[in-house]
């Protein structure tokens, strides 16, 4: 009578254990979920902001139509990735990011529109929103981290192989990004 009382108590700790371990990995899915939309509402905040910036640049600049033109077309890119393709989501994301730095250069040649206080609003309101981007990105990664460490941890790595987990991809920062920039005096 007493082993089967073991036994039971055996197969009751296992049972907890593994719906433990099965809820923490249903919360940290949902965390990267969860960081993931964040990165979302960022982009679709500065998507929002690109036409203003486009019209403002457009009174100033109007003969720099080909800049004007590759934002527009990765303002497109942005709209024609897959929902759930994260990695052309991000592809799109760094073309705009490109493009958005040739807009800000050309006003160096434009005095009147480095001077033009809508464009200095939204020149603003981008780089705050690139912050933001850069933050959520940062979180997005670190809570991957935690979710891959657990999938692979024993002995939740059993539960997740059971409960169909699978690893997540970190964002990557493009080549082109890594460069360090040549400062001359």
């Amino acid at each position: 009578m007493i082993g089967w009382i073991i036994a039971i108590a055996v197969v009751v700790i296992l049972v907890l254990i593994y719906f433990g371990l099965y809820n923490s990995l249903v919360k940290y899915r949902n965390r990267v979920e969860e960081t993931w939309a964040q990165i979302d509402v960022q982009l679709k905040r500065r998507f929002d902001l690109i036409p203003n910036l486009i019209e403002t640049v457009k009174g100033y600049a109007s003969h720099e139509k080909e800049t004007l033109a590759k934002v527009v077309e990765a303002r497109s890119m942005m709209t024609q990735a897959p929902a759930d393709g994260r990695s052309e989501q991000m592809e799109a994301d760094n073309m705009l990011t490109g493009a958005l730095k040739s807009v800000f250069a050309l006003a160096e040649s434009y005095p009147d529109l480095k001077a033009n206080t809508s464009f200095i609003e939204l020149q603003h309101e981008l780089a705050t929103t690139e912050n933001k981007v850069a933050y959520s990105r940062q979180l997005y990664n670190t809570t991957v981290m935690t979710y891959n460490t657990k999938i692979e941890s024993v002995p939740s790595n059993i539960v997740a192989k059971m409960g169909g987990f699978t690893k997540r991809d970190m964002l990557a920062t493009p080549e082109e990004e890594k460069v360090v920039p040549k400062v001359q005096f």
